[in-house]
């Protein structure tokens, strides 16, 4: 019998071998100019948004970003410190080297040096969380200052990002969860805000007495990081001009002359936008200073035919919320000292966010003083967001309004709170008709356009505007000892709410053009274990842990020892 011979089983195995040699090369070369990338997870924790992608893809420049997460950490900000490390090599998949970042523990700086690391970054609005740090299981726990913030800079300035923004609910794996959340839109929006050139003009209204003093001050200083400034008193100037991206009133207290509701008109009309901040009621703590109680009365702001037709009217109440702020109240004396104690303020309503825009998207509860009730109008081509609410447990008390300190005094009967989520603040968008459609005569239009730049229009482009019925929202107090405070802080707790990323991410959005905002718009899901299942299953985990691996290596030694026997005996 002739032996069969072996070349042509080498010749064969030799070709294959080449051929996966050679795919492997040109695989490794295509990776080199192919970025593809798979994101399996149901909410697309690894999906940038188009917007971000573009914002990337034109980064010329480097971009330092300095993570204070390092050192011994909680398994919660562990895992959020791991999260950015995977965004921002994410961001390097568009932006290449230009982006440079590394991760800083602060306690790891010799004490004097730490010391001072940690006023810069209190400086600069990261504040820090004490927490316990598990040492190991023999040294058990130490408290440790953590500070989760990052610094985001190129050559010219800088940008500072707290990551969690306020202080950490009673459920830290949601506020954390909610934190990750918003990575890709704070990392982003700071590079947007480092690469402009030419940052937005935004005006400041003034001549119907609205304030500037250091009751605006966090407003101001808010506005002065990303944008330009300038005051506007709207009762001299002939019109708006159309350079000032938007315009913010905040609590003007003179009625609108039918002149200064037109100069807001056109500019209305002519793409501009507006941030308002209205009491329709006069109420304020200072008339509960020597009295027990007062009348809150009409402010006649004369605004009501312009948001009318704007679509939105803001009511002559007040709001009442057992979800509220606290306040001082003298409750008895002991001696000669008057004995204080925090209570309940239902006129101060925590506002709630609704979740419906990416203005309010996964922030606080937004602290409210004097609240008025709002309705949104049947307008056509307009859309109507509404982004505060009061809580399930509120309700309205209509003009005349009694405030009194008994509001306080007496605890509220939960029976009469029967009025749930009555809204606060409401985002309109689209093509706005103007007030003066078919009010003005032809040599009126004539005259009018020898003065405003543009002709006098009676619909707008589309634009959009936001109307808060809260002045207050968008003030601060004023400590005797700390001078201002942030807006939405309280003096006395010094509990701080959302105020300041509301007013915030409501200009952001105003003034978007880059589409970044969208991106607050991500939902991550918070999937908890059941713990106690996991205690009943605990053994049975334990037990299929450790047999199913070693199943799975016998059987896959079986299944090669069977290819092995038949791929001899086939040679042979």
């Amino acid at each position: 019998m002739q032996k069969t011979s072996s070349s042509p089983i080498w010749k064969k195995y030799l070709i294959r071998a080449a051929g996966v040699l050679l795919l492997l090369v040109i695989l490794n070369v295509a990776s080199a100019y192919i970025h593809t990338r798979w994101d399996l997870t149901a909410e697309k924790r690894f999906t940038l948004s188009p917007s971000t992608i573009q914002l990337l893809k034109h980064v010329h420049e480097p971009i330092q970003i300095q993570i204070y997460l390092s050192g011994k950490l909680p398994a919660g900000f562990r895992h959020l410190a791991e999260s950015i490390r995977d965004l921002l090599n994410n961001f390097r998949n568009y932006a290449g080297p230009y982006i440079q970042f590394r991760f800083i523990d602060p306690a790891s700086f010799p004490d004097s040096a730490r010391s001072k690391l940690y006023d810069s970054l209190v400086a600069r609005g990261i504040h820090p969380y004490n927490l316990q740090v598990q040492l190991s299981a023999a040294e058990g726990y130490s408290e440790k200052l953590i500070f989760p913030g990052a610094i985001v800079k190129n050559n010219r300035q800088e940008r500072t990002i707290d990551l969690l923004e306020s202080k950490m609910s009673d459920n830290t794996l949601a506020s954390l969860n909610n934190a990750e959340a918003l990575l890709e839109y704070k990392f982003a929006n700071a590079i947007y805000h480092l690469q402009q050139t030419h940052p937005p003009l935004i005006g400041y209204m003034l001549g119907n007495g609205e304030p500037l003093d250091p009751r605006v001050n966090d407003a101001l200083s808010i506005l002065s990081r990303n944008y330009l400034i300038d005051t506007i008193p709207l009762d001299r100037y002939p019109y708006i001009p159309q350079d000032f991206k938007a315009v913010v009133f905040i609590k003007p207290e003179l009625p609108f002359t039918t002149q200064e509701k037109l100069k807001i008109d056109q500019y209305l009309m002519h793409g501009g936008k507006i941030l308002w901040f209205l009491d329709d009621l006069n109420a304020s703590m200072d008339s509960l200073t020597n009295k027990n109680s007062f009348i809150a009365f009409d402010k006649n702001l004369h605004l009501e035919d312009l948001l009318f037709t704007y679509g939105v009217r803001i009511n002559p109440d007040l709001i009442q919320d057992l979800q509220c702020d606290m306040i001082p109240l003298v409750v008895g004396s002991a001696g000669n000292q008057p004995q204080i104690q925090l209570v309940p303020w239902p006129y101060f309503p925590l506002l709630t966010p609704t979740e419906n825009s990416p203005i309010v998207k996964n922030i606080n509860p937004v602290l409210g003083h004097f609240v008025n009730s709002l309705d949104t109008v049947g307008t056509p081509g307009i859309r109507k967001t509404i982004l505060l609410t009061s809580s399930a447990y509120s309700r309205i008390t209509g003009s005349p309004v009694k405030v009194s300190w008994n509001d306080a005094r007496i605890k509220p009967d939960p029976a009469l709170f029967q009025h749930p989520f009555i809204p606060a603040a409401v985002l309109l968008e689209g093509r706005f008709r103007s007030m003066f459609m078919n009010r003005l005569d032809q040599q009126t239009i004539d005259s009018l356009n020898r003065v405003f730049p543009q002709p006098i229009a009676d619909s707008s482009v589309p634009t959009a505007m936001i109307v808060v019925s809260d002045g207050d929202i968008a003030m601060n107090a004023i400590s005797a000892k700390e001078g201002p405070l942030p807006m939405g802080n309280n003096a006395y707790t010094h509990v701080q709410y959302a105020n300041p990323q509301f007013f915030a991410n409501c200009l952001e959005y105003l003034t978007d053009t880059s589409g970044i905002m969208q991106s607050r718009n991500k939902t991550f899901i918070l999937r908890q274990m059941n713990t106690t299942r996991i205690e009943q299953q605990k053994n049975l985990w334990q037990l299929l842990n450790l047999i199913i691996p070693v199943a799975f290596g016998v059987l896959m030694g079986w299944i090669f020892q069977i290819f092995r026997k038949k791929s001899y005996f086939t040679s042979i």
